[in-house]
């Protein structure tokens, strides 16, 4: 079988020029010889070349005020977003859905999702023009470093349901060695002890300190017993940060009308809560081969695709499971609306290879 495993050996090989990023699942990227000699290092410095050069040239969309903003701390937060009316109807459309939405468990933490596709737009009208603005637009496509639609979703964070552990979005972590987007444009107050999101600002850098303590992850992490780590979701505790010339995270603790737009290199996590909570945010996710010296080129920006990569992404998963029992992460239900709780759910805890989106 270990010889018949590397036959996979030239897909080990391109992957090393995309967003491949699991130690563990590829031994060439997860090779402690290979990582000794600067390999990890060499794609993230690169990666992150790539995304600086690109964001140049989208710096034009948005204000000057708001790249200094991001190249100080690696997210961008607009307060008081849209005028009050305008605001009011976006949250009324949100509050208003009910019928069929996405659901993955991890921990004690339920997050439930509704793909905000052509089909659920239409009866959005306010959240579309949102999207469509070149005022938001602009955010999105410079953090993202790329001309690209983003994944939109009506995203609710559930708390403390259950008697079960820790949820592992609460530690410290980057999604991928590489640069890419997720944004959350808040519907209520955030307050501190309701788990808001939390950032370490200037965390987003590929500066001398945090490239070291990479390359030492990259390393000895393959064969740790960590597996989101070992799949490429680094973590990091809070006494490690000032090694590395960073400051504690910052709990971004806001009003409604907020949005946070944040390069997801950086480590961030969500807040822990004391009690019971239920946040509702429009959340955004773009991520996209970070070898790519263009800007845009999305094939899923057309009309015709806008969204539907996703529902076809959850139709497969739909199928494998029924046709092999293999567990899905995010499982289909039907809810009477997107803040309905329900105890001692059947909603799946995910693999660690999936629960990788904060």
């Amino acid at each position: 079988m270990s010889a018949l495993r590397w036959l996979k050996l030239p897909i080990w090989l391109a992957e090393l020029a995309t967003s491949a990023k699991s130690f563990k699942d590829n031994p060439i990227i997860g090779s402690e010889t290979l990582n000794r000699h600067g390999l990890h290092v060499f794609r993230k410095k690169l990666a992150c070349d790539l995304a600086d050069w690109r964001r140049k040239r989208l710096a034009r969309r948005i204000r000057p005020e708001e790249v200094e903003e991001f190249e100080r701390n690696g997210f961008i937060l607009k307060q008081n977003l849209l005028p009050d009316e305008e605001f009011a109807a976006v949250r009324r459309e949100i509050y208003s859905y009910s019928g069929d939405m996405r659901e993955m468990t991890q921990g004690n933490t339920v997050t439930r999702r509704v793909l905000l596709d052509a089909r659920t737009l239409k009866q959005m009208p306010h959240v579309d023009k949102l999207l469509r603005s070149e005022r938001w637009k602009g955010l999105m496509r410079y953090v993202s470093s790329y001309d690209m639609e983003p994944v939109y979703y009506i995203q609710v964070i559930l708390t403390h349901l259950d008697n079960r552990p820790d949820d592992p979005q609460t530690v410290l972590h980057m999604d991928a060695f590489h640069p890419s987007m997720k944004a959350w444009f808040f519907m209520d107050e955030v307050e501190p002890h309701k788990g808001p999101f939390t950032y370490v600002p200037g965390s987003h850098r590929a500066d001398a300190p945090r490239l070291a303590w990479e390359k030492q992850q990259s390393i000895t992490v393959g064969k740790g017993d960590d597996r989101l780590a070992a799949r490429g979701s680094l973590r990091i505790q809070p006494e490690e940060l000032a090694a590395l010339g960073l400051p504690q995270a910052v709990p971004l603790a806001v009003p409604g009308n907020s949005l946070v737009v944040g390069d997801t290199v950086g480590f961030h996590a969500r807040g822990r809560s004391s009690e019971p909570s239920v946040r509702v945010e429009l959340w955004a996710y773009a991520r996209r081969n970070p070898y790519l010296p263009w800007l845009g080129l999305d094939v899923f920006s057309l009309p015709f695709i806008r969204g539907r990569q996703v529902r076809l992404f959850w139709w497969y998963l739909d199928l494998r499971h029924r046709l092999t029992g293999r567990g899905r992460p995010w499982a289909p239900v039907h809810r009477n609306s997107i803040t309905e709780t329900v105890r001692n759910q059947e909603t799946p805890q995910p693999t660690a290879a999936r629960a990788r989106q904060a």
